[in-house]
């Protein structure tokens, strides 16, 4: 209550009365070097100034959690539905045109978060060591010996960890440490996140990784000969997985008005469009024109397993599962 307290009376000092700025403070996901120019488009809209602290979500969302009532944070924007639905309980209750506005593949039901980008799970591969037939047709197919020491994986990523709990959701507890099991057993090689796998794939150290679609853009975008192409799974498998980043407001928050302001301004038009063209994600909002280089969302949807992105909330089962494995 403190802010809203000291807004209100403002601070005097002899005559003169200095009102506080609005403000609005944000734990960030999403990494600074993409969302640092949409949030500065956000200030100078609004006048309102963005407190951000980055992290991982993960991270973000434990912290979170910890600080309770006395979290500092308006607004949680998570790299994935995952943390999203695990922190559903700590969100206020949006106004229902909020999700009404997006389209249904990345709509969440609960209208506790709301999705701000979209994007689906891929399997990237050297062009350079790969042929067509040595491509594997679902992600069970990467613990054959054929594969042995040549797959990149980045447990601690959100994306990865919100892929492993939908396997969860779809296959069971049982099927999903059978593979990651088996993946470790053939030598699966770790990686701090996408962005490392992708290079460590045109060094030469491994042949294939498991990434969210968008990365991958950034480096062709550079170099159009860049040595690594990407594809998904056979359509239905849990490889091909459509996800979401996106944000909610923290119940605890004094401060929703300017939280709110702020969501509705990531699904504003222009924020929409910032957010295809420069991350190479899709927009969650009709009217939007997606970037040139995306696969259309109408295939995407067709080869995507039916996974409902309300039901992987249980980041801290997965978690548990990544450690008991060894993976964490």
């Amino acid at each position: 209550m403190k802010r809203t307290i000291l807004a209100s009376l403002g601070l005097v000092l002899g005559m003169t009365t200095f009102a506080l700025a609005e403000s609005v403070t944000i734990y960030s996901g999403r990494g600074e070097a993409l969302i640092a120019p949409l949030i500065r488009q956000f200030e100078a809209e609004s006048g309102i100034t963005a407190e951000v602290r980055y992290g991982g979500t993960s991270e973000l969302a434990t912290l979170l959690l910890e600080e309770g009532a006395n979290s500092p944070a308006d607004v949680f924007w998570a790299q994935d539905a995952g943390a999203l639905g695990a922190l559903s309980e700590a969100f206020a209750e949006l106004p229902a045109e909020v999700n009404g506005a997006v389209l249904e593949a990345f709509r969440s039901d609960a209208n506790k978060w709301v999705a701000t980008s979209g994007r689906n799970r891929v399997l990237i591969y050297s062009t350079e060591r790969v042929e067509e037939d040595d491509l594997p047709q679902g992600i069970a197919d990467l613990t054959d010996e054929k594969y042995k020491g040549r797959v990149a994986w980045a447990p601690t990523n959100g994306g990865f960890q919100a892929f492993v709990t939908a396997f969860r959701v779809a296959h069971g507890d049982e099927a999903t440490k059978e593979w990651l099991e088996g993946m470790i057993a053939n030598d699966a090689k770790v990686y701090r996140n996408n962005g490392t796998q992708i290079d460590a794939i045109a060094n030469g150290e491994v042949d294939f990784g498991l990434v969210n679609n968008y990365y991958l853009g950034r480096y062709t975008a550079r170099d159009a000969e860049f040595p690594v192409g990407q594809t998904p799974f056979a359509s239905g498998d849990i490889g091909n997985l459509i996800l979401v980043a996106g944000a909610g407001i923290v119940e605890a928050s004094d401060n929703k008005e300017n939280a709110q302001k702020f969501i509705d301004f990531l699904l504003s038009p222009a924020a929409q469009q910032f957010i295809t063209l420069q991350g190479y994600e899709y927009p969650v909002r009709s009217g939007i024109i997606p970037h040139d280089t995306l696969e259309s969302l109408e295939t995407v949807n067709e080869i995507s397993p039916q996974v409902d992105l309300n039901q992987i909330g249980d980041l801290e089962g997965t978690l548990a599962l990544l450690r008991e494995v060894g993976l964490l």
